[in-house]
């Protein structure tokens, strides 16, 4: 059977249920290649050889390889919120155990790992000439900042000016958050989950100093 012949019937018998499993091959099987050469490393020869699945495969459910590239940093953006907030859900009821949830989550295994992070960078690195890697990679990404800001806002209540303590505070913890990424993109051998997070929460201690010291929340 020709391959052109192969990959006319497996369209004609791609069912719902083989469209959404096949779909998802696909967007794995490319973040996976990104993971290893990086968005220049990534061609659909390589995502259907991967992925076990005919060319065919990639025009039917992507229009083309960018359309499927955004949908790969759109999964990893769905997986990052998903996972983080299994540790919000599991943390205390006070704002100051959901924020040292957060920043647990962001520097966790389950987040942050050679695997994650060197997609992340890829898309970074693509994302000043695409606007549309810049949605899913930005450091001031409006669901995180929300995030952080809900519950600093909180903490904030009875300050001077609480809405600039909150959005200072915000901005700090994301920077520092950011920045252990880098680290760890950088120095993945050299770098200590435990040092990262009691450097950030010794900034966030300086700010509201009975919400938290250098191992985390407080908790009254």
């Amino acid at each position: 059977m020709s391959q052109w012949r192969k990959e006319m019937d497996d369209l004609i018998t791609e069912t719902p249920a083989k469209k959404i499993r096949h779909r998802d091959m696909l967007v794995r099987a490319t973040a996976d290649i990104i993971s290893e050469s990086g968005i220049a490393g990534t061609s659909i020869t390589k995502v259907v050889e991967r992925a076990g699945l005919s060319r065919g495969m990639v025009h039917l459910h992507f229009e083309n390889k960018a359309a499927l590239l955004l949908e790969v940093a759109r999964h990893m953006s769905d997986e990052y919120y998903a996972r983080q907030k299994v540790f919000i859900s599991d943390a205390g009821p006070t704002s100051q155990e959901k924020l040292a949830a957060l920043i647990t989550a962001d520097l966790s295994e389950e987040i942050l790992n050679q695997y994650t992070v060197n997609i992340w960078y890829a898309f970074r690195g693509e994302a000043r000439s695409d606007n549309g890697f810049m949605a899913y990679s930005d450091t001031r990404d409006e669901a995180l900042y929300e995030t952080y800001y809900d519950a600093y806002i909180k903490l904030a209540a009875g300050s001077e000016n609480p809405q600039v303590l909150a959005r200072d505070a915000t901005r700090g913890t994301i920077a520092l958050t950011e920045g252990m990424w880098v680290d760890f993109f950088l120095h993945p051998l050299k770098f200590n989950r435990g040092t990262a997070k009691r450097i950030i929460f010794r900034f966030m201690a300086g700010l509201f100093q009975t919400a938290f010291n250098q191992d985390g929340a407080i908790l009254t």
